[in-house]
């Protein structure tokens, strides 16, 4: 489901990076990839240009997103594993 939904308990920023993280984990967005412009996620999304940018913040807090100044957003190469993917301390 890539819509943003206004009745989810969710945060809107939330709900976007879980949509672009689905992105980039189903191999839509591959490693090294540029992401879309804050300005076509505005629109493609419906929301305001600061969701996007705490969307991305997130993103780049779990390491699936790199930022360059003036460049754009890039998908991590390589991307991380999930948490629930990694292996469980013993």
């Amino acid at each position: 489901m890539d819509k943003i939904s206004p009745d989810s308990p969710q945060y809107v920023y939330e709900q976007l990076a879980a949509i672009i993280e689905r992105k980039i984990r189903s191999g839509e967005y591959p490693p090294g990839t540029r992401l879309p412009g804050e300005l076509t996620m505005t629109h493609e999304y419906k929301v305001g240009p600061g969701t996007v940018r705490r969307a991305l913040d997130i993103l780049r807090d779990r390491g699936l997103v790199v930022t360059v100044r003036a460049r754009g957003s890039f998908v991590s190469d390589p991307v991380p594993p999930t948490p629930e993917t990694q292996g469980s301390p013993a």
